[in-house]
């Protein structure tokens, strides 16, 4: 079964997240999520798989730079997250029906 990272190069845990994986092994997909933003159902796939609401995952100075805050609607938020994908916690990664965020990098140590 694969894994998949939702990765953005510029930020330090996403590439260290990227490289722990590659150290135990791993070959992951890589979704330059910032390229390519994920649909409205797979980030509702996402959340799913993360466990977390859209609020869960927002990062707040973005959110905040691109009109985005928790108390928004789920379908909102998620909406506002895919419009501006830098909003997005990151790195996710994906294996299967189980997803992490890589912060720290460690929680995805689970998934390997």
């Amino acid at each position: 079964m694969g894994i998949t990272i939702y990765h953005n190069p510029k930020c330090s845990k996403s590439r260290q997240t990227l490289q722990l994986l590659e150290e135990k092994g791993a070959t992951p997909e890589i979704v330059l999520y910032l390229e390519t933003p994920p649909t409205v159902d797979e980030m509702k796939g996402l959340l799913k798989k993360l466990g977390k609401s859209a609020a869960e995952i927002l990062r707040g100075k973005e959110a905040q730079e691109a009109g985005l805050s928790k108390d928004m609607t789920e379908d909102a938020l998620i909406e506002g997250m895919i419009a501006n994908p830098r909003c997005i916690e990151r790195p996710i990664v994906v294996k299967g029906e189980k997803a992490v965020l890589g912060r720290p990098p460690e929680n995805v140590l689970d998934l390997v």
